[in-house]
């Protein structure tokens, strides 16, 4: 026995910490048929990747012969070829749910990971699941993995009586690489056992080690490689039919067209011309009582898509181009505003991105929106006049990032937005960088931000810094920040930034399991605080202390606890909405603990509910999340969320005499408020098949804040009562959105969309605590509106069509 032991020790420590593998390839000149058969003979001519090792759970565990994986790799001029075979002792019970790209579902899946300059930083990564369904994303270890990312590549996985197979062909269009001769690419491959939560990899992904790029192995072999243009067309065309309860129905047809051009084998231009955002995913709107505006996701394509390089320094928020208007619009005595657009209309947008051999990555994004004009109306003339509310303005980011060592990174990046005529101009730039040890065990990391905004009566200028120290490998690490805002500090125009003028302070520290235990396959403790002075005065803005838990059970439950603390009272500068004005927030105590099932059962459930103790008489916050999800079959699925949260006795901004001519200029009123949501939402999915799917997507929310009594802040920033305000103050924001959609890819970056789309909205200050009334009056609403569209895009590859031309 003791042998035995040695012996598997000595095969652990060859297969997982040994040198990096690599794997011979080679080029082809025959047809590569993509049917899961290999039967190709040039297969079998090319040695085979194999002896995979366990990811996760048990870091490093050598995979079982009975559930073996063997890769092959083939190319030519134009493509890469991946052929593996996964063996499975049980194939009846290889999970294969059906689901939209992108999207794993419960199923096996089998993955590439290219890295076509070995450098550590940037993988491509594409995969394949038992269903046949595909996913793409591109992955670094500082943003995590992109899916919003989309190549154009091709696939085919079949069941078979051994276990599945997968064949890919990955175009080169698809990935980035050097010009030279002789190449040599950074490779992993991956895959995961559903049923067991196992997942396995070719070189040995060392859970030790805080980092994921930096540890695949490599293909040598490919050489010469002519690769065709890289020029591709995506036109598309789409029909709308509009209707609500204001106007009749009416249709609208929209087209344009996509760009994409391959400069070299590194660098690629993208161009999108007469943009079509319509069937762009809804926002999910909140009441927001804070005195920030509410930060929206990006779904447009173009804004998502191989941004990684624009996402440096967090200077770069996407929603501001085709965003709401700059300016809202000034009315005189007995004017009304008729009609003041929500969106700015984009001209067009290019974007250019790519990397030397040397390691420069140059990111170069480029968008113009049209003028756009407000209607105000003269009630007793019934004459209209056009204002301008936003100019024409050019939105510009450009970025140079110098990678070196596989591990660290320099980057400067400048983000320029120009208006028109007498209107604000902002100009930031920042020096990012990031820092490691060769060993991959420290990381020093940090930015220097610089401001400039210029308009016409006013020029301001500031500085955000910030550098972290941290230890990032093994079962215990560490994390330090430091961070300072100047006052004038303002990257609002194309980013977004809530709090300014301060220093902070925060760490942490962790503990992980690297290898399961009996009770546990992965578990996570961290402690962290954060401390934040008023820049100024020094005052004590935040206080935090906390400490979360975070587990996977041997049945892979999810369970997670955490408790924080905020142990002093602190200074507020921001909600009372006036400078050099603060009220002062109470001590707090709160935890939350969350529950989330197995998701390969037919049933799982995610259960978070969450409480909160403040030091003011009666002053709580509780809440709780539930989504129950069922799996009917491999095509069909249902997950319902139920979200509330409530708020008593809250304390907050809602007037002030620089808005209300009834109030003392100075004056600033705060209501103690009982602050109430609900979110309800519904998703489901109808697959036919891996390029079918039918998507099923609502959310209905309600939320409302009922004040009971009204204060007066105070210059020392306490509250006092104050009984002669009168004002309605009450706020109630009810939401309806409803998308069905059906899309089918055809071919290869070709989809067709029929979508049905409903949404509605109702903001008043009248509360009607009816949750059946609300609902069904909002669905009679006059606002609610009808759209039905069918979109059609096709995508052409230069050198398939240009012998017709």
């Amino acid at each position: 026995m003791k042998k035995q032991h040695f012996l598997y020790f000595l095969l652990f420590f060859a297969l997982g910490y040994g040198q990096k593998k690599t794997l011979q390839t080679k080029f082809i000149s025959e047809k590569i048929t993509l049917d899961g058969k290999l039967d190709e003979t040039i297969w079998q001519t090319v040695p085979i990747a194999t002896d995979f090792v366990m990811f996760q759970p048990d870091n490093g565990k050598v995979v079982p012969q009975n559930k073996r994986t063997e890769v092959r790799v083939l190319y030519d001029n134009e493509a890469i070829y991946i052929g593996a075979l996964m063996y499975d002792d049980e194939p009846n019970k290889i999970l294969r749910e059906i689901n939209k790209r992108d999207e794993f579902g419960t199923a096996d899946f089998f993955g590439v990971f290219i890295n076509g300059y070995n450098d550590g930083q940037q993988n491509f990564q594409f995969f394949v699941n038992a269903a046949d369904g595909q996913a793409d994303c591109l992955a670094t270890d500082n943003n995590g993995e992109d899916y919003s990312w989309d190549a154009v590549w091709d696939s085919k996985a079949v069941i078979t009586d051994f276990g599945w197979v997968v064949e890919m062909r990955i175009p080169y269009a698809a990935l980035r690489f050097s010009s030279e001769s002789k190449q040599t690419w950074g490779v992993n491959f991956f895959r995961e056992i559903r049923r067991d939560r196992q997942k396995y990899s070719w070189n040995l992904i060392d859970t030790k080690i805080g980092t994921f790029t930096q540890q695949n192995g490599t293909i040598d072999g490919i050489e010469n490689i002519k690769t065709p243009t890289r020029l591709f067309f995506l036109p598309y065309a789409s029909f709308y039919t509009y209707a609500n309860a204001n106007q009749k129905t009416y249709g609208e047809l929209k087209g344009g067209l996509d760009i994409k051009y391959g400069i070299n084998d590194a660098f690629t231009l993208d161009a999108m011309l007469i943009p079509d955002f319509g069937q762009t995913k809804y926002d999910d709107r909140i009441l927001n009582l804070s005195p920030f505006e509410q930060q929206f996701n990006e779904n447009r394509g173009f804004f998502t898509e191989g941004t990684d390089l624009f996402s440096k320094g967090n200077l770069f928020y996407s929603r501001r181009i085709g965003g709401p208007p700059s300016y809202h619009p000034e009315t005189q005595a007995n004017e009304e505003i008729i009609e003041n657009p929500t969106t700015v209309d984009l001209y067009n947008a290019t974007k250019i991105s790519g990397r030397t051999k040397s390691g420069l990555g140059i990111g170069y994004l480029n968008a113009v929106t049209q003028k756009t004009y407000a209607t105000i109306k003269d009630t007793i003339t019934q004459q209209t006049r056009r204002v301008l509310v936003e100019p024409l303005t050019n939105y510009n980011v450009l970025v140079f990032d110098q990678r070196f060592h596989k591990n660290s990174s320099v980057t400067l990046i400048n983000t320029n937005v120009t208006r028109n005529g007498s209107f604000r101009d902002g100009n930031v730039s920042a020096l990012v960088w990031d820092l490691n040890t060769a060993k991959n065990t420290y990381n020093l990391s940090g930015n220097f931000k610089y401001s400039y905004i210029n308009e016409i009566e006013d020029k301001k200028s500031g500085i955000n810094s910030l550098l972290s120290f941290s230890k990032t490998s093994g079962k215990y690490r560490y994390y330090g920040e430091t961070n300072m805002i100047t006052k004038g500090f303002d990257n609002n125009d194309l980013g977004i930034n809530f709090e300014t003028n301060y220093y902070s302070f925060y760490g942490n520290t962790s503990y992980r399991i690297l290898n399961p235990t009996k009770i546990f396959n992965s578990f996570n403790t961290n402690i962290n605080a954060y401390t934040q002075f008023q820049k100024e005065t020094g005052k004590l803005q935040s206080d935090q202390i906390n400490l979360n838990i975070n587990s996977t059970t041997k049945k892979n439950h999810y369970i997670g606890f955490g408790l924080e603390y905020r142990p002093v009272e602190t200074y507020n500068y921001y909600e009372p909405r006036t400078e050099g004005r603060y009220s002062i927030d109470p001590t707090r105590f709160g935890s939350w603990f969350s529950l989330s099932t197995n998701y390969n059962n037919k049933f799982a459930i995610d259960f978070n509910p969450t409480i909160a103790f403040l030091n003011e008489s009666k002053r709580t916050s509780y809440g709780i999340f539930l989504s129950p999800r069922y799996r009917f079959n491999d095509h069909l699925a249902l997950n319902y969320a139920f979200n509330f949260f409530r708020q008593n006795n809250n304390k907050g901004y809602v007037d002030s005499g620089s808005n209300n001519d009834d109030l003392p200029p100075d004056t600033i009123i705060y209501a103690n408020r009982n602050v109430i949501n609900y979110t309800n939402s519904l998703n489901g999915k109808y697959s036919i098949n891996s390029k079918m799917n039918f998507n099923l997507s609502a959310r209905y929310y309600w939320s409302y804040t009922e004040n009971k009594s009204f204060y007066e802040l105070e210059n020392n920033g306490r509250l006092t009562p104050y009984d002669n305000y009168t004002d309605n103050k009450n706020q109630n924001l009810i939401t309806w959105n409803l998308d069905v959609s059906y899309n089918w890819w055809f071919a290869p970056g070709s989809q067709l969309t029929i979508l049905y789309r409903s949404n509605a909205a109702k903001y008043d200050n009248l509360i009607n605590k009816d949750f059946g009334n609300n609902y069904t009056s909002l669905l009679n609403n006059e606002d609610l509106s009808h759209v039905l569209s069918i979109s059609l895009k096709y995508f052409i590859d230069y050198n398939q069509v240009k012998n017709v031309f």
